[in-house]
């Protein structure tokens, strides 16, 4: 629901907003008094004893007896605001994600900054540690980048670490990525990740929470919209994970929501890299540059990318610095840049052997090929 909805779905809205603020109202009693019910404004019509019959809690009751209206209309004059990109997805909004719909317990609403429609595209979540290593940090954000440039879209969740990687591979790689906010969608947090907000949606990003606007930076919602996280993603990327930590969390839901997981293995000193190796042994899928990932989905997310690199005028590195940016520090096939360049592998094996001739980059066993500089 945006600012072009009629004064009817305006209406509508005000009691999905109010119900959503209601106390002890959680996604899944927010579906189980929709079913109930028929809609937020029959909930509020209906009554003490109706609710009392299906275990409404007193503290709820009291509320729905006498709502909040003023910080409805709060709510309303921020997804109304004059020039600014905000929306507001209920449940029943057609461009509400069906990907996130198929989970147990949906967000009831969304808010949005940047445009709805793309939350319903090809993404794939990466999530991991807030303190990771140098490398971690730069195995997310070339994997993010490669993953870009194929037209995936890339969901985290805007916090320091590996998250702040993933969006900035990205935004590398002129693509998409989705931030899912612990916060209300007028709040960035962490503070000084505010540029990274702004550039996420000046690059045609978005940034979405399922908190309302206002909502302060409260510990107990942050694992709450890891479900989110994955929800979104055909499947979830762990770069660097401590065994308890919140991207674990990320990576159980999205088994849960019957998505696929991906793990980076790591050496086995590195106390990060344990989580990663617990996951593998639970069957998630040990990956070691984006190609492992891309042909899980090669019908969905080689295509797009082939298709524009085969195009006339196409954007293909012209000369071997070129191609230099696509090689990532990490040991990279030939197979991955045909994938992400578009050039025909005897292009890509003269440009690797001017490159390798030059020190850029050196040849590791099984054809494969690492960045130096």
């Amino acid at each position: 629901m945006s600012a072009s909805c009629s004064v009817k779905g305006a209406d509508a809205l005000r009691f999905w907003l109010a119900l959503h603020r209601a106390p002890q109202i959680g996604s899944v009693r927010f579906r189980r008094l929709l079913a109930r019910f028929g809609s937020p404004q029959a909930v509020f019509e209906a009554g003490q004893s109706d609710w009392d019959a299906i275990g409404v809690p007193a503290k709820t009751m009291d509320y729905l007896a006498a709502p909040d209206w003023a910080m409805v209309e709060a709510d309303m004059a921020w997804i109304f605001q004059q020039g600014a990109e905000h929306h507001c997805l209920t449940l029943e909004h057609p461009l509400y994600p069906a990907l996130l719909r198929e989970i147990a317990d949906p967000p009831a609403l969304l808010f949005v900054r940047g445009d709805p429609a793309l939350l319903s595209g090809n993404h794939i979540a990466v999530v991991g540690s807030r303190g990771p290593t140098p490398g971690g940090q730069r195995t997310a954000r070339e994997f993010s980048r490669d993953l870009a440039l194929q037209g995936v879209g890339i969901v985290s969740g805007l916090a320091v670490g590996i998250d702040a990687a993933s969006h900035e591979g990205a935004l590398d790689g002129q693509g998409i990525t989705v931030a899912v906010a612990g916060t209300g969608p007028d709040r960035t947090y962490p503070r000084h990740h505010q540029q990274l907000a702004d550039d996420i949606l000046s690059g045609g990003g978005a940034l979405i929470s399922e908190y309302p606007p206002g909502t302060g930076p409260l510990a107990a919602n942050f694992p709450r919209r890891n479900r989110i996280i994955s929800g979104l993603a055909l499947g979830t990327l762990v770069v660097e994970a401590a065994p308890k930590s919140g991207s674990l969390i990320t990576a159980r839901l999205a088994m849960e929501q019957n998505r696929d997981v991906f793990a980076v293995p790591g050496s086995i000193h590195n106390p990060l890299s344990r989580g990663c190796h617990q996951l593998i042994q639970q069957g998630a899928k040990l990956v070691q540059e984006p190609v492992d990932i891309i042909e899980e989905y090669p019908a969905l997310l080689v295509r797009t990318r082939l298709q524009s690199a085969q195009a006339p005028g196409a954007d293909e590195p012209e000369d071997d610095a070129g191609l230099l940016k696509y090689i990532a520090y990490e040991p990279t096939t030939v197979d991955t840049l045909v994938a992400v360049t578009g050039l025909s592998a005897d292009a890509i094996i003269s440009r690797l052997l001017a490159l390798e001739l030059s020190g850029d980059i050196a040849t590791m066993p099984g054809g494969r090929y690492m960045r130096l500089r």
